[in-house]
């Protein structure tokens, strides 16, 4: 098994609990760099770290993704292995094009992520600037992903998100939480919780 978890922005102090709990106990640990060892370091001493080159050059990208992807599966094979990563596992991060590696080469390794504190929610603290109304996340690149919140008609939200190209649907109601449901596709509901996300995504 394989398990992401996010080390928060940097600050050691804004792990989450479970993200240390499972840096304690895995029976490995790899990081991507200098700084997330240092985040780690105060719940494992022996993390392995990894390559993963700031560049530009696809083909160095695709062949360090590679090498790390054969270095990792033999301990996610068996036991537990963490990769911790700065932030959270599918924001941006490596993490979605190391397992697509993984799951290619080795389907029968689980793969799964542990949310951390991002930057995007980071910055608002850091600034001082609380958000209240809708805003945007852009890395300059072409958006197909919008999230709701409080999506109280999804079925109604989905049928305005199809007519500007919105084709994939995922509906989080009360997440985390012991209640949690999760609705895909044609089986949105037509009502929900007031605690509920609707994932959107253009093919």
């Amino acid at each position: 098994m394989l398990i992401a978890v996010g080390l928060g922005p940097g600050d050691p102090e804004l792990i989450t609990l479970r993200a240390a709990r499972l840096l304690r106990e895995a029976d490995s640990v790899f990081v991507p760099g200098e700084m997330a060892y240092n985040l780690v370091s105060a719940y494992r001493n022996d993390a392995i770290t990894l390559d993963f080159p700031m560049t530009a050059d696809e083909s160095y990208i695709e062949s360090c993704m590679e090498e790390n992807a054969q270095k990792i599966a033999p301990h996610a094979l068996m036991g537990t292995a963490v990769f911790g990563i700065i932030g959270d596992p599918n924001f941006f991060s490596t993490f979605s094009r190391l397992t697509a590696i993984l799951k290619r080469d080795h389907p029968e390794i689980e793969c799964s992520t542990v949310p951390g504190i991002s930057s995007i929610t980071a910055l608002p603290s850091v600034a001082g600037v609380p958000i209240q109304k809708s805003f945007s996340v852009s890395d300059g690149s072409e958006q197909d992903v919008r999230i709701t919140l409080k999506v109280r008609r999804p079925r109604q939200t989905a049928d305005d998100l199809k007519r500007e190209g919105y084709s994939e649907f995922i509906l989080v109601e009360r997440m985390y939480m012991d209640d949690m449901t999760i609705y895909s596709g044609d089986e949105l509901p037509e009502k929900s919780n007031y605690f509920s996300i609707l994932y959107a995504r253009r093919p």
